[in-house]
């Protein structure tokens, strides 16, 4: 997948290490290195291999660069991820919401503001990045895993993760695969629904934004063992992120990665055009009113 630039605001301590340490565990097994002879190369302990690799402590540039080194990577790849260490800071954007964020998905909130393309592949609800205020308070409503007064805090933080669509310097690209069940799921009142499919047409329209239905009449397809999805970064491998009912799975290994790439493009080979896409969310509208 292509890469662009990344948005200077969304930095996030966290999700940089832990980016860095998926990397340092890929080069490492590739090069078929142990830790313990990590550690003798960089003059450190084995628990500290192990600290950088799980992204607890911030790895410092010039160790990452010694592993590196000693795992035979390209050079390119050396200095890409220890700059991508140099650039691991205190703050973190999402801070003011950390009481509502479960320790799951704390890791993806993070590396979603830290990528470049966003790829959902939604069989059940409309993907966060698309939900509209009243949308997103029906789906959290009465969920077993949000406690009430947790309601509109998690929404607010559904808010502002969006605004990376609309950054006007440099927006979040977002590929959303959608179910066509999805459109007819009524989600809180019918007025909301009328509200958030009249969004899904604006926000269709965006350079940035790719969305695509799957017909329900196509039946089945590679997609359906469950939802995903797939980030990619300036400066980092791309992951995959996989969530269950309570907690996630990220998924690191390249050549799994590069798995679920080939099934978004097969996805895009059945699913309606971008424009057919928006006369189906239209006929809706046209239904319901």
């Amino acid at each position: 997948m292509e890469r662009t630039a990344k948005v200077a605001d969304r930095d996030d301590p966290s999700a940089v290490r832990w980016l860095v340490g998926v990397e340092l565990v890929a080069f490492r097994e590739r090069a078929g290195v142990r830790i313990a002879a990590a550690a003798r190369a960089i003059g450190c302990s084995p628990g500290k291999i192990h600290h950088m690799e799980s992204g607890r402590n911030q790895q410092q540039p010039s160790e990452v660069r010694a592993l590196m080194t000693f795992y035979g990577a390209d050079q390119a790849d050396i200095d890409r991820l220890a700059s991508l260490a140099g650039r691991a800071g205190e703050q973190t954007w999402w801070a003011p919401w950390t009481d509502v964020v479960p320790d799951w998905l704390r890791t993806f909130v993070g590396l979603e503001g830290l990528a470049s393309h966003a790829c959902w592949y939604s069989p059940m609800v409309l993907p966060a990045l698309l939900q509209t205020e009243g949308y997103a308070l029906g789906v959290t409503a009465g969920h077993g895993r949000v406690p009430p007064d947790h309601n509109e805090r998690k929404v607010k933080l559904r808010l502002e993760r969006q605004r990376r669509l609309f950054d006007e310097g440099n927006p979040l690209r977002l590929t959303a695969v959608l179910e066509e069940v999805v459109l007819d799921r009524p989600i809180g009142s019918p007025e909301v629904m009328q509200a958030q499919l009249k969004h899904l047409i604006k926000v269709s329209k965006r350079d940035n934004v790719e969305m695509l239905v799957l017909p329900t009449r196509i039946g089945r397809h590679d997609a359906l063992a469950g939802p995903f999805i797939a980030l990619d970064f300036v400066d980092a491998l791309s992951i995959v992120y996989l969530e269950h009912v309570d907690g996630a799975v990220y998924v690191g290994n390249q050549d799994q990665v590069a798995g679920y790439t080939r099934t978004i493009e097969r996805l895009r080979e059945v699913a309606l055009s971008p424009a057919a896409t928006r006369d189906a969310i239209q006929s809706r509208l046209v239904t319901a009113a």
